[in-house]
Order: structure tokens, then sequence, then C-alpha cells
């Protein structure tokens, strides 16, 4: 997961796919074409993203409700409609948030959009987070020695095993003060739902075909595999579960998937 160097339009982007997913124009024809073509192996993938979307917007409204001011925001991609300044400048004045990303193209859009004082974008990767968590610039917005949010949003499941996600965390939890709130969204397969094991087995295989073209490596990983990410945290009610789930402002019309689904969760520092 070493940070890009170059822009290769012609490779789907994870980053532009899910601005795309969420109806921004930070994108290409081959973003556009990727998505096309998952939606059509997995119809609810737009979906998914979006409630995705929102349940970070209702947890970043949890954490401030409960007096968190600053946000640490890893593995972000490129800027979208209601990010985690613009949800909680809706509640507070002058949140303190840093965006990190591995991506230099994202870190650069962002910073052209981010004006407020007290936001910035860094270059970092969530596998080595000693390397950002130390730096000025980072520093100089959030104080590690008062609760913050750290949010780890549907980025975990590119992380390889071997890469050593589980110590990345535990760094991050480490660096994080008593009253600390930590939240993780993730991809779950659904190999063992009662479904046509064709149509599941086709679905996979377009999706695995289309993760090649972009050259990363994604885990699914099980409910218990991600719950372990929060490590001795406290999550919060309702738990990890499915992220229209969690504490939902209203009835959501449900159009999951019986490929794959995303749980997320908030986690507190006891």
């Amino acid at each position: 997961m070493k940070p890009a160097r170059t822009i290769d339009t012609s490779v789907p982007n994870a980053a532009r796919m899910y601005d795309y997913w969420l109806g921004g124009k930070d994108n290409f024809a081959a973003d556009r074409q990727a998505v096309e073509r998952a939606a059509r192996a997995v119809p609810q993938l737009p979906w998914l993203v979006r409630q995705n979307r929102s349940f970070l917007g209702r947890a970043v409204r949890f954490c401030v409700n409960a007096g968190i001011t600053q946000f640490l925001d890893i593995g972000t991609g490129l800027p979208t409609m209601q990010a985690v300044h613009q949800v909680a400048g809706q509640l507070i004045a002058d949140p303190h948030v840093v965006y990190v990303d591995n991506d230099p193209v994202v870190i650069s859009h962002a910073q052209a959009l981010l004006t407020a004082p007290h936001t910035a974008a860094v270059l970092g990767d969530l596998t080595r987070p000693e390397e950002f968590l130390g730096t000025e610039q980072v520093r100089r917005i959030i104080d590690f020695g008062r609760p913050l949010m750290v949010l780890v949003a549907a980025v975990l499941h590119f992380v390889p095993d071997d890469a050593d996600p589980a110590g990345a965390l535990a760094k991050l939890r480490e660096a994080m003060a008593p009253g600390s709130y930590l939240l993780i969204s993730h991809v779950e397969p659904l190999g063992d739902r009662e479904v046509s094991g064709t149509a599941r087995a086709g679905a996979a295989r377009e999706l695995i075909e289309i993760r090649n073209t972009m050259a990363l490596t994604s885990r699914g990983r099980t409910r218990e595999e991600i719950a372990a990410f929060f490590g001795g945290m406290t999550l919060m009610d309702p738990g990890l579960t499915e992220v229209w789930k969690w504490r939902p402002d209203d009835d959501t019309v449900v159009n999951a998937s019986d490929v794959i689904t995303i749980v997320g969760g908030v986690a507190k520092k006891d």
C-alpha cells in the first residue's frame, strides 16, 4: 500500500469509483466502467455505498453529541458531499478535522478544496500510522491528549493480512485518549446465505476480475474478524451491524445483497 506516484486514468481507482457512486464528478471513464460492471454483478452495490456514507454521517453526529470536536479520517478518499468536517460543522463551530489518504492525487485535490483553518489533508498510509500521527501538520490540529473520533470507513477490506492491519489498528487505539471513539466499516462476504451458488460464484468472479484491473488486494473478512479490529474498546449500541441498521434516522427501504454487505460500528475507549 505504498502511495501512488502517478495518475493512470485508464486504471479504475477505488476512491474515484466511490466518488462516482456518491454523485461526484472527480472520476474518469475507467472508473465509471468499473462501477457499471460491478453494479451488474451486484446490483445493490450503489445502495450499499450510499448507506455506508449515511452511516458515517450519523456516527459523526453521535460523537459530536457525545462531546467530540476533533476527528481523524483515515483512508478518506476524494472529498465528497457530507464529509466529516461538513457534518460536524452543522453541529459545532470550527471542528478540528484531519483527512489522511495514501494517494497523492486525493490529498492534492482535498488540499485545494479545504479552506477551514482547522481542517487539513495529509499523505499517510493506514498500515503505517506512526508515520503521520506525530507529524507537525497533524499535531497542529489534533490534540491526542483529548478525546477524538478516528474513522476507518470502507478501507480495511483493501488491506491484506500480511500488511498487518490489526497491528496498525492497535497503534491507532494506543494513540487515542480515553473517551475517544473509533469507527470501522468493512465489506462482509455472505457466502453462507441460502442463494444460488452459481449466481454467487458468478458475481464473486466478476468482482475479483474488477479488483484485479485495479491492481488492488482485497480481503473479505467475517464479522468476528472485523470486530477484532476494535480490540478491547466498548462497542456502542447496536454493536457491529449492517450499516443501515446503525442508529437509523428513519425507516430505511432495505435493498440488501445476497453476495456482500457492509457492516459498521463505533466503539469507545474507556
